[in-house]
């Protein structure tokens, strides 16, 4: 276990620990996706109970997987990898899905992809220069946040059409920031930044 300071000042202790219930929480959010989509897909694309409760069960564990680690001094440097790679295979099945069927537009799917992979190629190259992952920022987190509310207001509530261009909108402006926050955060880890 290694003390490491954070950017923005916060020590945190970081184990080299693999099997972890935060990490096997973590992994657990891709596990549940294929069931989703093919329940949905089978059921003439609407939901049910089944579907709810694995869709809450992928909210909960988004933040139950961070509290968990805190709470257990079990966070790694595998944690600090599964947990976004989780969020970002997760969220991306599910909206190649929605885009197939038509219900958000193929543009959104690709910016969402292309940004995710431009970070996820940041941070392998920060994983190969300093032997360490950088954990998620502030900003990544809200935009995952206002990106999942954009996909369940498009995947349950199919009418308020009103709201679905707000949010996929708002999810635009909010992943563009996060992206922005990133690269100046890569950049000051370059300058020699200490991090966790």
């Amino acid at each position: 276990m290694s003390i490491q300071n954070n950017i923005g000042g916060k020590r945190v202790e970081v184990s080299g620990k693999v099997f972890t219930i935060s990490n096997l929480i973590s992994f657990s959010r891709i596990l549940l996706v294929l069931p989703v989509l093919y329940r949905h897909y089978t059921n003439d694309f609407t939901y049910d109970i089944y579907i709810i409760a694995l869709i809450a069960y992928g909210v909960i564990s988004d933040y139950l997987d961070g509290f968990v680690a805190r709470k257990t001094n079990t966070i790694s440097e595998v944690g600090k990898m599964i947990d976004p790679i989780s969020d970002k295979i997760a969220a991306g099945l599910l909206f190649i899905y929605t885009a197939i069927i038509g219900w958000i537009p193929l543009w959104f799917l690709w910016l969402f992809i292309i940004r995710d992979l431009l970070i996820l190629l940041g941070s392998s190259f920060i994983k190969v220069r300093y032997g360490k992952v950088a954990m998620s920022t502030l900003s990544g987190k809200i935009s995952v946040n206002v990106i999942s509310i954009y996909w369940i207001s498009v995947f349950f509530f199919r009418e308020a059409l009103m709201v679905h261009t707000v949010l996929l909108w708002a999810s635009v402006i909010i992943m563009s920031f996060s992206f922005i926050m990133y690269l100046l955060r890569y950049r000051n880890i370059m300058k020699g930044a200490k991090f966790n």
